[in-house]
């Protein structure tokens, strides 16, 4: 008897157990956070509702850029492979979002077909109607990146209010969409013009709230000198800083990237670094991608109780009977009051509430009447969900990690510089002396054995003590030193004969050159006359 009242009492006190990170966002999501969207409409207002393709799609990389920055290039430079719709050239040639993804066999998939697919995540794109959809396609191909990244091609930007009208649809509105569901933005701006142009300046804007996602590359800087490099990048900080109003430094990526010869080679190792360091960045992303899925759903679900106190205080202070239009307008036109005030009474940081601007002209076409009031329940539920149910999911997304330390992208050019003699730093540091027959200490063990032999060595070794007064004329902080001590001592004596003396020279040189002491002692750096104890 009342069986029903124990269930539904036991439902609440046990967590609801999920075997993904995906799967559990899903569920919490059509559960928790759904019905308060759906009460307070806010998808009229903010972003559509999500699917199951948001939760399960690969990570997706959206370059943005004016034209002839060479985001095509970019994508072609990564999968090293052409892709079907490709078009390349000085003036603007894409003209439309082209999905980069992996499929069995090549083709293109056209925009209408797109969004009726419910295994891509496009299908919302709907709303943006005909104008938009002809404008946009999926390239599928077999390719290793793709298997664990898709990448989003854009229209070029461009300057002039004349092209700007003339688009058909809201370009600003659509990178929104796609900032929201993306896992890394990708700026993109040419060396020979860092012009930003009014319609880049509002996509920018368009992607606050996201700077977390966004990297930005200065393409094509192998064609001009070191000097005007310099102020080149100064000039694109200068130019970010006054639209991107963030108090942290944007992270910039100098390089080249396509696969042609540079033209200029001063800078060739500063832009292996940055390019080592983009493609680092990018390879993370899979391993990353549930951690951000759970991020954005947070945002979303801060965003939506924000919403839901906004139209429930409307709803409060709308009248039942007369004068309903003029109470409207007058609302409308206070709604940075109300947003004072919610914030006041709810402790809600103003960082959560949505653009005031934006807000009004929605409002403008909305019917007033229509709103519901506060519910607390669906507010209590949302609370619970971010208070709980997500702190659970955090500890999964950590074991899925763990059990899953290998997920990098894979194939392309990101093969290219991962081993052998053009990996990155191969060769030099400790690396140097990698591949020699000879030890690579011993061309300057003479030198070394001058100074190993003024300290008094007994029974040819020297001791710490001894050691220290010649290593801290490096000047090296203790630290250092203290790891170069640990990486000499091969034989772990607490003493140092002279091929180890010699090796902790070469690594202070090493260290002093600018580069890193590897963690351990590379085969190649351990002294002939120890490499038979190995």
């Amino acid at each position: 008897m009342f069986s029903w009242v124990s269930k539904d009492a036991r439902r609440k006190k046990e967590p609801e157990l999920f075997q993904t990170v995906a799967e559990g966002l899903r569920q919490l999501y059509a559960q928790k956070l759904l019905p308060l969207e759906e009460h307070y409409r806010f998808h009229e207002f903010h972003s559509p509702a999500l699917e199951d393709a948001d939760f399960d799609n690969k990570p997706m990389v959206l370059l943005v850029g004016q034209y002839s920055t060479g985001k095509t290039t970019f994508i072609r430079h990564l999968i090293e492979q052409d892709f079907p719709g490709m078009r390349i050239g000085p003036e603007p040639t894409t003209d439309s979002f082209i999905a980069v993804m992996h499929g069995p066999t090549e083709g293109v998939v056209p925009g209408n077909a797109l969004v009726v697919d419910p295994r891509r995540p496009f299908r919302k794109l709907n709303a943006f109607g005909n104008a938009f959809l002809n404008r946009f396609m999926c390239a599928q191909l077999p390719n290793p990146v793709l298997d664990s990244i898709s990448i989003i091609d854009t229209p070029g930007i461009l300057s002039g209010e004349k092209q700007r009208i003339s688009r058909g649809y809201d370009f600003a509105a659509v990178l929104e969409w796609f900032a929201e569901r993306v896992d890394r933005i990708i700026l993109l701006f040419d060396a020979h013009k860092l012009d930003i142009s009014d319609e880049f300046s509002e996509v920018i804007k368009a992607l606050k709230n996201h700077e977390d996602k966004i990297r930005v590359v200065l393409n094509k800087a192998d064609q001009i000198e070191t000097q005007q490099l310099m102020r080149v990048y100064g000039a694109l900080m200068w130019s970010l800083g006054k639209i991107i109003n963030t108090p942290e430094v944007v992270r910039v990526y100098i390089g080249s990237f396509w696969s042609h010869p540079l033209l200029i080679p001063d800078n060739r190792k500063l832009f292996e670094a940055e390019e080592q360091d983009l493609f680092k960045d990018i390879q993370s992303l899979p391993r990353n991608a549930a951690l951000r899925k759970l991020n954005d759903l947070i945002k979303r679900a801060r965003l939506a109780k924000v919403h839901a106190y906004i139209i429930s205080s409307l709803k409060k202070e709308m009248p039942n009977v007369f004068g309903k239009e003029s109470k409207k307008k007058e609302l409308v036109n206070n709604l940075g009051e109300i947003y004072q005030k919610i914030e006041r009474e709810h402790q809600i940081s103003p960082g959560d509430f949505p653009s005031l601007r934006k807000m009004q002209e929605l409002l403008q076409t909305q019917d007033f009447s229509k709103f519901q009031a506060l519910k607390p329940k669906l507010l209590d539920t949302a609370d619970d969900m971010l208070a709980n149910d997500i702190a659970r999911l955090m500890v999964m997304v950590r074991q899925e990690e763990s059990l899953m330390p290998s997920q990098v992208v894979k194939g392309g050019a990101f093969d290219g510089t991962m081993n052998g003699p053009f990996g990155h730093g191969y060769g030099e540091g400790a690396g140097e002396g990698i591949d020699d027959v000879e030890w690579v200490v011993g061309k300057d063990k003479p030198t070394y054995d001058e100074i190993f032999y003024t300290l008094s060595p007994v029974n040819g070794k020297i001791t710490g003590a001894n050691a220290k007064k010649e290593m801290v004329k490096s000047k090296l902080p203790n630290t250092v030193l203290g790891k170069i001590w640990k990486l000499a001592d091969v034989d772990k004596d607490g003493l140092l004969d002279d091929e180890e003396f010699a090796l902790a020279n070469h690594l202070i040189k090493v260290k002093l050159e600018g580069h890193e002491l590897p963690a351990d002692l590379p085969p190649h750096l351990v002294p002939p006359s120890k490499r038979r104890h190995e």
